[in-house]
């Protein structure tokens, strides 16, 4: 409970001080910067070469993929029922099929399942979430803003970022038996200022201004997002076999919040950005609710 009030606490005092402070121009980026360069890769180096290997991993990336996938088929069949536009389309594809599981999602499982949940919610991000976002989501932003994409920039894109070589570096350690004691100690130190830095950024950025037009929309979007989706992993863990800590894992970063990324691409390709960002904060704030209340039903 403890550790659930600290992502509450860190979220609120973000969004007062964007509010009622006078925080420094351009404190967000930098936020997020040191978040996605520093912080997180010091985390997936600490923890993935902790993670034992088990031959149900595989689960928690496709699971990822997954979501991306129906998001684009139940979206695709309910703007043509609907009538909607491409961009309306590409934003809920976006935003309601790919999930916030490494800032909301690492603090999220470790408050929830502790260091081995958030082990394996970074698997399920790296190869997952952020792999996903970073191949067939820049395809499908650019699929629907009416844009070309070349497989030399998504390589670029992919091989630029810095948690994926840490993920890539993280392996071979892992295989070696681990990092030093006082290595060890140091990546924990520099990866624990992702928490409350993560979640303050998060708050800082909270908007909820929806128009009545995007009410329908974004209740369809997040539908899938954060009950469908998860409840659709958990049947298929359940008919796989899968079990265990893997399976929680799954379910519970399957049910994560829309990722913030996820709406700022949507945002640079011009897809609803006004309905992008209300699926976003409302996202968020109902997550704090819905994911103890899946982490109470998987037991």
């Amino acid at each position: 409970m403890s550790a659930l009030l600290l992502l509450l606490a860190c979220l609120v005092l973000g969004a007062l001080v964007s509010r009622f402070a006078r925080p420094p121009v351009g404190i967000v980026p930098a936020l997020n910067w040191w978040v996605v360069n520093i912080a997180l890769p010091a985390l997936v180096l600490q923890l993935l070469p902790q993670v034992h290997f088990d031959p149900q991993l595989w689960f928690l990336p496709a699971l990822m993929w997954l979501e991306l996938l129906g998001a684009w088929l139940v979206m695709s069949l309910l703007g043509r029922a609907m009538g909607w536009s491409r961009g309306r389309v590409g934003a809920l594809i976006l935003v309601g099929g790919i999930g916030n599981t490494s800032f909301m999602g690492y603090p999220m499982l470790e408050a929830l399942r502790g260091r081995e949940g958030l082990s394996l919610g970074v698997v399920a991000d790296q190869v997952g979430s952020f792999a996903a976002l970073a191949t067939l989501g820049i395809v499908i932003a650019s699929l629907y803003a009416g844009k070309q994409v070349t497989m030399r920039q998504l390589m670029r894109r992919v091989m630029s970022f810095p948690p994926f070589l840490a993920l890539l570096l993280a392996v071979p350690v892992g295989l070696a038996g681990g990092w030093p004691p006082i290595i060890d100690s140091m990546l924990h130190a520099v990866g624990s200022t992702l928490t409350p830095l993560a979640l303050f950024s998060v708050g800082m950025q909270l908007q909820l201004r929806p128009q009545r037009h995007e009410l329908l929309p974004a209740f369809l979007g997040l539908s899938w997002k954060m009950l469908l989706a998860p409840l659709a992993g958990l049947l298929l863990a359940q008919w796989l076999g899968i079990h265990g800590p893997v399976r929680v894992a799954g379910v519970l970063q399957a049910a994560m919040a829309p990722m913030i990324t996820a709406a700022i691409i949507a945002d640079q390709y011009g897809l609803e950005p006004p309905l992008a960002n209300t699926m976003l904060g409302a996202g968020i704030l109902l997550s704090l609710a819905t994911i103890p209340l899946w982490n109470m039903a998987l037991g």
